[in-house]
């Protein structure tokens, strides 16, 4: 049989890709078991029948896996507050009593290198809200992120198109206990529960016809990863020194539900601190191995005590994630239809660095008991971005 002229197939086959769309009821989700399937089922469901239309399956999953990497490496690695109780006691053996080693309360994210003391044990509990709009500088919410596409090659813009739109928050409550095993090594441990919620559309628009091909919800409550650290003070005298600090994290929260990471992680820390009266400046940097990703992180904090029961601060710290990427709009032949390219998210496998600032205030609310409150801000586009994230915290000292 004579093949037909190039023209005419693209003619014949562009009135088949038509022809063949058949309108079917929106598919729709909302008690899948975990967040990970609702994931899959917003990026793969298909409610309009395209039998003879072959889409490239290949790409709808590689833009699933790549969405779901960025979004667990978010919201199961969210920052945990300083592991060190905002009153530190030290013996003075001039005056024969025991007297606070710090004019400060100390930052709220980023460590400082001095320790509780023998014997000071404190426990805390946070909350913090996030609310994540944009994932790589793309809007989360509105319906723009295009996950798959398809064009023609000697079209410049594609026939057939997929959106999503996702809603994505978490609510973050973190109980947090700290012990100082001497007067030179704290040790503490601090567990997060975590709610997610995620609402999420996918519609398809061919040939400027949209259709919604799904929508799912889902709602759900589960720890964290569990974070075991100490902090070993090697020099220093009153609010200044150089300690070395150490986390790791337990796998206690499932990565389907982005609770989790998977697999352990260990992080190693050097912390410095420069104290002068009512003013300290903080200084860490960290590498941390294993779970999603390997990561370098740092931060720096500026602390001012205008008054014995009060404490301002101000923080920024970033991490470099090795090899997670930026996703972006890739496009390949498609697998099986001659003259179509595919248009599908894909990692670039470059290494991805983003920062936080955050502002705050401690202020002694009477006795041990301490009220924390801040806001973080993001300073880059890169990953997952929320809105300005409030917290607050009630941490308690044992003992003076």
């Amino acid at each position: 049989m004579p093949r037909l002229p190039n023209a005419p197939r693209r003619s014949v086959l562009r009135t088949l890709l038509i022809v063949v769309v058949v309108l079917a009821g929106a598919g729709e989700a909302r008690a899948q078991d975990t967040v990970g399937d609702i994931l899959s089922f917003l990026l793969t469901n298909r409610s309009v029948v395209t039998d003879d239309f072959a889409r490239d399956a290949a790409a709808t999953a590689a833009t699933r896996d790549a969405i779901t990497r960025a979004l667990l490496l978010e919201v199961a690695t969210l920052p945990i507050s300083s592991s060190s109780g905002g009153f530190t006691y030290r013996f003075n053996p001039a005056l024969g009593v025991t007297e606070r080693a710090s004019d400060s309360f100390g930052p709220i994210f980023v460590e400082r290198a001095l320790t509780a003391g023998r014997g000071r044990a404190s426990f805390g509990a946070s909350y913090r809200f996030n609310r994540f709009v944009e994932l790589d500088g793309a809007d989360l919410r509105d319906g723009t992120l295009v996950t798959t596409g398809n064009r023609f090659s000697d079209e410049s813009t594609p026939f057939d198109v997929e959106t999503l739109s996702l809603r994505l928050e978490t609510n973050t409550a973190t109980f947090v206990g700290s012990v100082g095993i001497t007067d030179w090594l704290d040790v503490s441990a601090a567990l997060p529960l975590v709610w997610v919620k995620l609402d999420g559309e996918r519609v398809n628009t061919f040939r400027g016809r949209s259709t919604t091909q799904a929508t799912a919800s889902s709602r759900v409550t589960g720890l964290a990863d569990l974070a075991l650290r100490a902090k070993v003070r090697l020099a220093g005298r009153g609010g200044s020194g150089l300690a070395l600090g150490t986390e790791v994290r337990v796998p206690t929260g499932q990565e389907e539900d982005l609770l989790g990471a998977g697999k352990a992680s260990v992080k190693g820390q050097v912390i410095v601190s420069a104290e002068g009266g009512p003013v300290g400046f903080h200084l860490n940097g960290g590498y941390r191995a294993g779970g999603i990703a390997d990561e370098i992180d740092g931060g720096a904090a500026l602390t001012l005590a205008p008054a014995a029961r009060l404490t301002f601060v101000a923080e920024v710290f970033g991490r470099r994630v090795n090899g997670l990427g930026r996703l972006t709009s890739i496009e390949q032949a498609h697998p099986t239809i001659v003259g179509v390219r595919t248009i599908r998210l894909a990692s670039d496998g470059t290494d991805v660095t983003s920062g936080v600032g955050v502002f705050g205030m401690k202020w002694n609310l009477g006795s041990t008991w301490l009220l924390n409150a801040s806001v973080a801000l993001p300073l880059t586009d890169n990953g997952l971005k929320s809105r300005p994230v409030p917290s607050v915290s009630l941490d308690y000292a044992f003992g003076r």
